[in-house]
């Protein structure tokens, strides 16, 4: 009976474990299920995650770095194989659209590259018939009116073409010999509407300083879309400063101030970024709706002819300075006799002259002085004359001036004035 009892106790504690076991394992399958069914969970909030927020974050963030995007949705997936396959996910996306885009931009460049440049020859040859107009006929003053406003409508459309075939990858399409820099400037600004308000001043030491013809046009195009931006950030009764000066490294410097409202620092960074000539490819869709190319075509020129160009909100007028600044490698000296300047463009400013005081034995000793007062004893404010200047060119010298030259210019002058017309530059 005792072995019996043993043995039923012993088959009873099997029975027990093996129950014991079997619960053990229940719950085991149980929360590896549970496990599973949370880890499934979360793998399809991630993919929902994926979907409804970091994918389209990611396509706002590749047009513009400042949309953020979000990460994973449960921290705890750092790491795993899901999240790296996510993050591969994200990252294929991103080069996929990247290269549609770029390809869709650059079929779009080329097909506006093409069209711009048959527009551009067609505006190159209404304005020479337009100027041939104003030169072969005698017309009534109001007709002479018309033709000058077609001129300048003509110059800004060329001006808007002449921009988007530079984004596109065209050449400016103007070939120019050397040119004197303030015609360079002074033909700038008569692309423009407002040019009425653009005040240019030359501060060249001397005159003769042109620019090189294979940068000329360059030197224009990037001058009249700065100057553009100043025109059209600034109210109409506004002036906008160009002052021309040479720096002592050779090179010349136009630098452009206005009184506007000045820029925010987020388009100032963004504008830095375009005329710097580091992007080259330049997608036409990140230039807004409509695209604004100015800085985009003066950053492809700079990066072209290596000219220099910054901005900056530092304009005495409170608006924003623009500085072109042209090596010494773009410059070159013009023979004034052989190919006078522009009447129109802006001479270089005379600097101040130093009067001579008399000296005491050239001037005799008044008959009274008076006593001096406290006012009299006062220090006194005198103007600063250059520090170069010397007896012996107290005055400038003038230009030669050549007497056949001079009388055409006069002869054409009167000869406008009979008949109605306004001599103007082609330029």
């Amino acid at each position: 009976m005792s072995a019996e009892a043993q043995a039923a106790n012993s088959r009873t504690q099997a029975a027990e474990g093996r129950a014991r076991t079997e619960v053990q394992n229940r719950q085991t399958a149980e929360s590896r299920t549970k496990k599973v069914n949370t880890r499934e969970a979360e793998l399809l909030d991630e993919v929902r995650h994926l979907v409804s927020e970091r994918l389209p974050a990611l396509a706002l963030h590749l047009i513009s770095s400042h949309y953020p995007v979000p990460g994973l949705l449960h921290k705890n997936l750092a790491g795993s194989e899901a999240a790296q396959l996510l993050d591969a996910l994200t990252e294929a996306v991103s080069d996929i659209v990247l290269k549609e885009r770029r390809r869709i931009d650059a079929a779009a460049r080329a097909a506006l590259r093409g069209a711009t440049q048959e527009s551009q020859a067609l505006s190159y040859r209404l304005q020479t018939n337009i100027v041939g107009l104003q030169h072969e006929f005698s017309a009534p003053p109001r007709l002479t009116q018309s033709l000058l406003e077609s001129d300048h409508l003509n110059e800004q459309n060329l001006r808007l073409t002449q921009k988007s075939a530079i984004v596109c990858g065209g050449w400016p399409g103007h070939v120019r010999k050397d040119t004197y820099v303030s015609e360079v400037v002074s033909g700038a600004s008569s692309r423009l509407r407002g040019f009425d308000r653009i005040n240019i001043v030359s501060r060249l030491g001397l005159s003769n300083i042109g620019v090189v013809g294979r940068a000329a046009e360059p030197v224009a195009v990037v001058c009249a879309e700065l100057m553009a931006n100043a025109l059209e950030h600034s109210r109409d009764d506004l002036m906008v400063d160009v002052s021309l000066f040479q720096t002592g490294n050779g090179s010349v410097c136009i630098t452009i101030d206005d009184a506007g409202k000045g820029m925010t620092s987020e388009a100032l960074a963004r504008g830095r970024g375009l005329i710097s000539g580091e992007q080259q490819e330049v997608m036409l869709l990140e230039l807004g709706d409509p695209p604004s190319m100015g800085f985009a075509a003066i950053g492809r020129l700079v990066a072209d002819y290596g000219l220099h160009v910054s901005i900056d909100t530092s304009s005495p007028y409170g608006g924003v300075r623009a500085v072109v600044s042209v090596p010494e490698n773009l410059l070159t000296s013009i023979d004034e006799n052989a190919t006078p300047p522009s009447v129109m463009a802006p001479q270089p400013a005379v600097a101040p002259q130093a009067h001579k005081r008399p000296s005491t034995a050239d001037s005799p000793a008044p008959a009274h002085s008076p006593a001096p007062t406290a006012a009299a004893e006062l220090p006194q404010r005198r103007r600063r004359f250059s520090a170069t200047a010397t007896p012996d060119d107290a005055a400038a010298t003038p230009r030669p001036l050549d007497p056949e030259n001079t009388g055409a210019i006069w002869s054409d002058f009167q000869s406008g004035l009979t008949n109605g017309r306004s001599v103007t530059d082609s330029e």
